[in-house]
C-alpha cells in the first residue's frame, strides 16, 4: 500500500528536479498574468540553461504573476526523473515533443491523487475508504507507465471514474448540513463578505474578484472552484474540502485568513492584492479537465 500523504506520493513540486517543463510545455498569452507570448514547447525566455527561472525572486514585479501561483502537483520531476529517466529535452531533443505531450497528462493525474489522498484523511468517508485506496491505487499505478502509454491516455475517462468517489466524498462531508447549492455558479465579482458558506457547494464556481471577506466557508467543497483575485481576508477555510495550494496563491487573503493545515499562507499576501492574481492557462485551450473544474467561459450547471 503506497504512503497517501501529499510528500509520500511525490505530490510536492520539486523544482530543482525537474527539467523546467512549466515554463516550455506550456502556453501562454500576454496579459495581466503573463507579460509576453509564448508558444507551447518554446522555453520561456527567462527560462536558463540550468532548468532555473532568471527572475524568480521579481516574477509579480516583471509581469508573470501567473507563474507564482502554477502548481504542478509533483508532475514536473516525475516526467523529467521517472519518465524519461533523468534525460532531459536539451539532452536528447528527439523526446522534447514527447515529453511535452506527457507533461500535462501527468499533471492531471497528479492533481486526482491529491484529491483522493485529502479524501482518505477525512472522517466521514470510512464507508467509501477501500473504495479511495483501489482509486489511489490505480492512479499511481498510470503514472508510472511508460512515455508512450502516457501521451495517449484517455485521461477523461479515468477522471469520470474518480469523480464519481469525490462527490461522493463531498456528500458524506457535508451531509446533514444545509450549505448552499452554488456548484459551476457565476459569482464573478459578488458581493459575499460575511456570507455563511458553511458546507456550500461551490465545486466549478466562477469566484474572480469575489469579495469573500470574513465568510465562513468551513466544510464547503471547493474542487475547482476559480478563485482569481477573490478576497479572502479574514475569511474561515480551515474545514474546507479540496482547496488547493494554487486556488490560495491566486486569491488575495491577510494574517486573519483561517486555513486548512495542510496549504500555506502565500507571501505574497502580505502585499497589496494582485489585479490578476491569475492562474497559468494554456493559452486558447481553458484549464486542464479536472473534477469540477470551471471552463473558460461562465456557464451555469
Amino acid at each position: 500500500m503506497p504512503g497517501t500523504t501529499p510528500r509520500e506520493l511525490g505530490l510536492l513540486a520539486d523544482c530543482e528536479s525537474c527539467f523546467g517543463l512549466c515554463c516550455v510545455a506550456l502556453p501562454f498569452s500576454a496579459s495581466a498574468d503573463f507579460a509576453v507570448d509564448k508558444a507551447a514547447g518554446q522555453p520561456c525566455h527567462n527560462l536558463r540553461d540550468d532548468f532555473r527561472c532568471g527572475i524568480h525572486a521579481q516574477l509579480r514585479q516583471r509581469g508573470f504573476p501567473g507563474c507564482t501561483v502554477f502548481d504542478c502537483f509533483g508532475a514536473g520531476q516525475k516526467v523529467s526523473q521517472v519518465t524519461f529517466g533523468g534525460t532531459s529535452w536539451r539532452q536528447a531533443p528527439a523526446t522534447a515533443s514527447q515529453m511535452y505531450a506527457v507533461f500535462p497528462v501527468m499533471r492531471q493525474l497528479h492533481e486526482l491523487l491529491w484529491y483522493v489522498a485529502e479524501a482518505l484523511t477525512l472522517e466521514a468517508t470510512r464507508p467509501i475508504h477501500d473504495e479511495l485506496r483501489r482509486l489511489l491505487e490505480e492512479t499511481g499505478r498510470l503514472t508510472e507507465e511508460s512515455a508512450d502509454v502516457l501521451a495517449t491516455l484517455d485521461v477523461g475517462a479515468h477522471l469520470d471514474t474518480v469523480n464519481t468517489l469525490l462527490l461522493r466524498t463531498s456528500e458524506l462531508v457535508r451531509a446533514g448540513r444545509e450549505g448552499r447549492e452554488h456548484r459551476g455558479a457565476d459569482l464573478i465579482g459578488a458581493k459575499l463578505k460575511g456570507a455563511d458558506l458553511r458546507a456550500a457547494n461551490l465545486r466549478g464556481a466562477y469566484l474572480i474578484g469575489a469579495d469573500l471577506r470574513g465568510a465562513d466557508l468551513r466544510l464547503a467543497d471547493l474542487i475547482g472552484a476559480d478563485l482569481r483575485g477573490a478576497d479572502l481576508s479574514g475569511a474561515d477555510l480551515t474545514d474546507a474540502i479540496f482547496l488547493t495550494q494554487a486556488q490560495l496563491n491566486a486569491a488575495a487573503g491577510d494574517a486573519a485568513t483561517r486555513l486548512p493545515v495542510s496549504l500555506t499562507r502565500p507571501a505574497h499576501w502580505a502585499q497589496a492584492p494582485s489585479a490578476s492574481g491569475g492562474t497559468r492557462t494554456p493559452a486558447g485551450s481553458g484549464r486542464p479537465r479536472t473534477p469540477g473544474a470551471p471552463r473558460r467561459r461562465p456557464r451555469r450547471r
